[in-house]
């Protein structure tokens, strides 16, 4: 494989005068607020975005999976290069290409250009786990837990600022280049505050980059990814859906064969199915299918017209971002607590905990969804459930590993959470497509609250998953 080597390998201290604890959770979750913002703030324009461009429920849902994608992809390898060159130079990487995605988006006037800056914007996810492995690197011991509740809470929050910003901009405007270019100066913000007090501190083992597994990934996911989106409309069984999947097998088999025998792999394969590993991971993509399927579902249902389809809230843009607010009080709340919790029944647990709530979130939306209540209620329910799981999540992810392969554990775990999202985004699609009003593209209501039992289960499967792992793993609290 080739690339450059780094340099010797080493472990750097906090420089004299590092700015406080207090200051680097400021930096890190504000970076993390604006990455969360990104992902969201082009949910309430789907249905608009659809009108301007002319495309379909399953074209324009690219805008929102194409940055899962790219996230998927860039995870792994910039929390490696986060180990190689240093965690700071690569959160200060990725969220300068948020930066630069957002203008790219600003100046779209096609889908297909607008997507390319939506993938931009996505090689940021990857500053999550970039975030969570400089905690461990920089704060004591017993504040890890509380501080990586923090920053996981920053998803949520970010999430519904994200739609709140969106939905003040559209209702003075039709473009969908404000929103980008608030984004954009968002992003200058994390940047600054990254670079004045974030510490520059870790070890580094060195090594050589996997580029090849890179593209190999992102080969496969889309492969993968193309087939689920494309299988209503191409048909299950067609020679092209059929086709795709069977690629995405072959370079899936063929990515695995190379992590094995390389080095220094991209991803290495002990911390995504070891023993303790693949409990965490596979927990982590069934939330990320949860979490994300939210994104996906709750704006178009909130902005259904009622009285034209016997359901929806008839809602604004706005209204979108209004009624996640419960769910950004619970999960601040819940995040913080999460690590209390975590230090008496332990993290698996806690886990699971966090996914019951979440669960229950979705069946409340599937048993009843005719009321603005409805809506706040799920919303409530699921900032407890996603504040107390992800909080949970990763300490689960990173507890077991030597320091010096936090970046990249915690980049492995926000790899299969983020290929669970897209993975929810494409089949979310695809049951909304495939159950229409007669005669038109809009789904119909029993496709909503199918895709709400879907995502429910997902949820329950995470508990059960944590519960399994808390059980063979126990040990004693901290």
């Amino acid at each position: 494989m080739t690339g450059a080597s780094t340099t010797a390998p080493g472990r750097l201290a906090p420089p004299a005068g590092a700015p406080r604890t207090a200051m680097i959770l400021v930096a890190l979750a504000t970076a993390g607020l604006v990455v969360s913002v990104q992902q969201t703030l082009v949910i309430p324009l789907l249905p608009r975005l659809m009108e301007t461009f002319h495309v379909s429920v399953t074209a324009v849902t690219w805008v929102f999976t194409a940055s899962l994608l790219a996230g998927a992809v860039a995870t792994p390898l910039l929390s490696r290069f986060g180990d190689m060159y240093g965690k700071k130079r690569m959160i200060l990487l990725a969220i300068g290409t948020l930066a630069a995605g957002s203008v790219v988006c600003a100046l779209s006037g096609s889908l297909g250009v607008l997507i390319a800056g939506r993938a931009l914007q996505g090689v940021s996810v990857a500053l999550i786990p970039l975030a969570i492995g400089t905690i461990r690197d920089a704060f004591p011991a017993h504040r890890v837990t509380t501080a990586i509740g923090v920053i996981s809470a920053t998803m949520g929050v970010g999430g519904t600022v994200g739609m709140l910003v969106t939905g003040l901009i559209a209702d003075r405007t039709t473009s969908h280049a404000p929103v980008f270019l608030v984004a954009a100066g968002l992003a200058l913000v994390g940047m600054a505050l990254i670079a004045v007090c974030a510490p520059d501190v870790g070890e580094r083992p060195g090594g050589r980059p996997d580029y090849a597994g890179a593209v190999l990934l992102a080969a496969w996911l889309i492969c993968m990814l193309l087939a689920v989106s494309q299988g209503n409309a191409w048909g299950w069984t067609s020679p092209g859906v059929l086709g795709l999947f069977a690629a995405a097998a072959v370079l899936c088999a063929v990515w695995v064969v190379l992590e094995t025998r390389i080095r220094e792999p991209l991803v290495r394969l002990s911390l995504l199915v070891g023993s303790r590993s693949l409990s965490a991971n596979l927990a982590s993509a069934l939330l990320g299918f949860s979490m994300y399927a939210m994104f996906t579902l709750i704006a178009g249902f909130i902005q259904a017209p009622r009285d034209e389809l016997g359901y929806g809230l008839s809602g604004s843009v706005l209204d979108v971002g209004l009624y996640t607010l419960p769910s950004t009080v619970t999960m601040l709340a819940c995040s913080v607590l999460a690590g209390r919790m975590a230090g008496r029944i332990g993290p698996a647990f806690t886990l699971a905990v966090g996914s019951v709530f979440a669960g229950l979130s979705w069946m409340w939306l599937a048993f009843s969804n005719a009321h603005v209540y409805d809506m706040l209620a799920f919303n409530a329910i699921q900032g407890v459930g996603f504040g107390i799981a992800y909080a949970a999540l990763g300490t689960l992810a990173v507890e077991h590993v030597p320091m010096h392969q936090s970046g990249i554990a915690s980049g492995i775990n926000a790899l299969v959470r983020t290929t669970g999202g897209s993975i929810s985004g494409a089949a979310v699609a695809a049951v909304l497509t495939a159950y229409t009003v007669a005669g038109t593209d809009t789904p119909t209501l029993a496709a909503y609250e199918l895709c709400f039992w879907i995502t429910a289960a997902g949820a329950a499967l995470a508990a059960v998953v944590a519960v399994v792992h808390g059980v063979r793993h126990r040990e004693p609290a901290a």
